[in-house]
């Protein structure tokens, strides 16, 4: 059984989550959308709901995300958003909540991963989720985020099958991202029929907390993951509100998800 964890910011969140027997909500948003003023002020506005706060950096080959994430992505980087300038936008919100890079694997090597670790954990970001690099693709990169301040966050499918999942989660701390559906990401009208056998196997395979994610869109639908898991992950449905709404919308929309949450 993977139950690798480490002292952190995540670990204490997590643990306090579950002292309150209360599910954890960890907003996605895509740093510089739609505006990079409007960036700030969403990341300011989710910091008011969130337990976790994922960050995500704008990557011109996003494969893993659906129209949503790419739309937001691109127009992030027509308005300049890089690595740097993401790192920069976590510094300058001044976040209460823990924040987890979330990115593609490219940017981190054309920065630097050791540049990286360093300068993320200068500014207090506590976890590290690498989209496309999959458990044991490149273990001295692993070695150096886990040997870092910041949390190597596990991404994990809902199709890996179990004699996988203990090398799938191998080293993996803070919590596990379970992704909900298989496909890209997108908000979804109905959540998978088989997501509660998908939670109970991971949680077989580790001790950490697991956090669902990938079309989440109501909720309605974030209740009905708290019942299985420890925490929710709204994305595409978030980022959809903000580049429509605005940010006073999108601080509306996380309230709704957290009253729903609470009431569970």
């Amino acid at each position: 059984m993977a139950t690798t964890s480490s002292d952190s910011q995540l670990t204490d969140v997590w643990g306090a989550l579950r002292q309150r027997r209360r599910a954890g909500l960890v907003p996605y948003l895509t740093a510089g959308f739609p505006t990079l003023a409007e960036s700030q002020d969403a990341l300011r506005a989710a910091d008011e709901q969130a337990d976790v706060l994922e960050v995500g950096v704008p990557f011109s080959d996003p494969l893993a995300d659906g129209p949503t994430i790419q739309a937001a992505t691109f127009r992030a980087l027509a308005n300049g958003m890089t690595l740097p300038g993401t790192l920069q936008l976590i510094a300058d919100a001044r976040l209460t909540t823990p924040v987890v890079l979330f990115t593609y694997f490219n940017p981190v090597l054309q920065y630097g991963v050791d540049r990286l670790l360093r300068d993320a954990a200068d500014i207090g970001v506590a976890g590290l989720l690498l989209t496309d690099l999959p458990s044991g693709a490149d273990p001295a990169v692993e070695r150096a985020v886990q040997g870092s301040s910041l949390d190597l966050i596990r991404l994990v499918a809902p199709t890996t099958p179990p004699a996988r999942l203990e090398c799938a989660l191998a080293g993996a701390e803070g919590f596990v991202y379970l992704i909900a559906r298989l496909g890209v990401t997108g908000a979804s009208t109905s959540l998978a029929t088989d997501l509660e056998a998908s939670v109970a196997r991971v949680r077989r395979a580790t001790t950490l907390p697991i956090a669902v994610g990938f079309g989440v869109s109501t909720p309605a639908q974030a209740r009905a993951i708290a019942a299985l898991a420890d925490g929710v992950v709204i994305g595409s449905a978030l980022v959809d509100v903000l580049g429509r709404d605005g940010v006073a919308a999108a601080g509306r929309f996380l309230s709704a998800i957290r009253a729903a949450l609470d009431a569970g």
